[in-house]
């Protein structure tokens, strides 16, 4: 009995044991949980850690683009062709050299106006552009307190804005001594100028005449050009200014204007005389 139950206990030893299939292990699951995407506030009190100690002021974008502290640009500053004469010594100069060079302007206005009446055989308003109104102690032209027309191509009519300066402005015209002008006082507000008959020419003026007339007055434009170069230099030459100094440039600008407004006489008489022919010819 003892050798069958050895027996048995062998056999039992002698079987193959079958191995466990290892069995995965399982881990534990975290728990995911969505959330918005957080981001860094901008701050402009904070200093970046490459920042160093000094104080930096803060830039406001609302605030406009001159008030901005920097750097000024090159458009702020003011060029010296718009500085004024600050010199009391130049400025005297200046406002002589500017009444010699308006003096003959005017004379050549005046002038051409009485060339213009006879081309064109009637009276035009330029016959009263030389009269100078004194308004307060400050003298301003006609045109600037009244208007000049013309009627029955004789009379000039002279309508002055304000009633009160009629005086003031029938006064003017006497005192501008112009030839055959004798105002006369129509209303409360109104100047009435009528021009002799003997004042136009007999016969009436031809395309050559007028021809004649305009190239008379363009020469006469090239002297008055002469005598505002003369004040000119002579103004220049009693200053001494300095190379590009204001003074230069000012005084340049005020020869330009006084040529420029020559040259704009000649061309209004050449227009006057040109329309008058082709009205002629028609």
């Amino acid at each position: 009995m003892s050798a069958l139950r050895l027996r048995a206990v062998l056999s039992l030893c002698q079987r193959p044991v079958l191995a466990r299939a290892a069995q995965p292990a399982i881990l534990p699951q975290r728990q995911l949980h969505a959330s918005q995407p957080r981001y860094a506030k901008k701050n402009r009190d904070t200093k970046s850690k490459h920042s160093d100690d000094r104080d930096v002021e803060p830039v406001d974008d609302d605030a406009p683009r001159g008030s901005r502290r920097g750097p000024k640009s090159t458009a702020e500053f003011v060029p010296g062709s718009r500085q004024p004469i600050t010199d009391e010594a130049a400025r005297a100069e200046y406002k002589q050299a500017d009444d010699k060079m308006t003096a003959a302007v005017e004379w050549f206005r005046k002038e051409c106006a009485a060339v213009e009446t006879r081309a064109t055989g009637r009276v035009t308003p330029a016959v009263l552009d030389p009269v100078r109104v004194n308004m307060d102690g400050r003298e301003v032209r006609l045109t600037e307190v009244a208007t000049v027309g013309v009627r029955d191509g004789s009379v000039l009519i002279v309508t002055v804005f304000d009633d009160q300066n009629v005086k003031q402005v029938e006064k003017a015209l006497y005192d501008s001594k112009l030839p055959n002008i004798v105002p006369q006082r129509h209303d409360s507000r109104t100047i009435r100028i009528p021009i002799p008959k003997r004042v136009f020419r007999s016969s009436q003026p031809t395309v050559e005449s007028n021809l004649a007339l305009v190239t008379a007055a363009s020469r006469q434009s090239e002297d008055v050009r002469v005598q505002i170069r003369k004040a000119h230099q002579a103004s220049l030459k009693r200053g001494n200014y300095k190379k590009h100094s204001i003074e230069l440039e000012e005084f340049q600008k005020l020869v330009d204007r006084h040529v420029a407004e020559v040259d704009k006489i000649v061309a209004e008489l050449k227009k006057a005389t040109e329309r008058r022919s082709e009205e002629k010819i028609e």
